[in-house]
């Protein structure tokens, strides 16, 4: 599968994980197998970081695939956090988290509990229901990145 957006080989992963992307996302992108719900979702946002829209349809289960997504030039998507990944049964399992973007120099966080299913001798994201809440960080205040610097000298206003 080919990436919209290039990453450097020794970058991090945009999933968050710390480790460089060849040894996170980039084997699930280029056809691995992910292992558990957590990775394939971790890939997933990784997948939307970098604008690979195969990558979404072709983990998408066909039961809620759509038929294409447009692309989102507009969205950046900034740090991912896994609040609860819950150690999958057999069949399903689900993943909630936190994702953060900017659109038109706004942030915002989406929230979602995702649930997968195991088939075919893989995991498939299925489907759950966002939420997106505006934030309204202040200049000073830790940029929401994870950067760890100041959002003004980071990402910006």
């Amino acid at each position: 599968m080919t990436l919209s957006t290039p990453v450097s080989t020794s970058a991090n992963c945009p999933c968050g994980s710390g480790a460089a992307f060849t040894a996170c996302c980039q084997p699930y992108h280029q056809g691995a197998t992910a292992s558990t719900p957590e990775a394939l979702m971790r890939s997933r946002y990784t997948a939307f970081a970098l604008n690979s829209r195969d990558y979404l349809l072709a983990t998408w289960h066909a039961s809620t695939r759509p038929a294409q997504l447009a692309p989102d030039p507009d969205t950046q998507w900034k740090a991912l956090t896994i609040v609860a990944a819950p150690p999958a049964n057999e069949r399903q399992g689900t993943v909630h988290f936190l994702a953060y973007f900017r659109e038109q120099n706004r942030w915002h966080v989406l929230e979602e509990n995702s649930r997968f299913v195991f088939e075919d001798g893989r995991w498939w994201y299925v489907d759950g229901v966002p939420t997106i809440e505006r934030l309204k960080p202040r200049r000073n205040e830790r940029c929401l990145c994870g950067s760890g610097r100041k959002i003004k000298s980071c990402c910006g206003e």
